[in-house]
């Protein structure tokens, strides 16, 4: 198994990074949002121009 940030060999203590800093930067890429999952918006959702009813709170 190769560490998905460098490539290098894992390390078990760091799995499945191959050490502390290849851990924080994937870290470091959850926090400020550099993995995502694309969403396709439905056709359902509010179009521009339309107003939204409010919900009672």
């Amino acid at each position: 198994m190769s560490c998905p940030i460098c490539g290098k060999e894992v390390v078990e203590a760091y799995r499945p990074f191959c050490c502390r800093r290849c851990a924080d930067v994937d870290l470091g890429r959850w926090l400020t949002g550099g993995y995502a999952i694309p969403v396709a918006e439905d056709e359902d959702d509010d179009k521009p121009g339309e107003e939204r009813p409010e919900r009672p709170q």
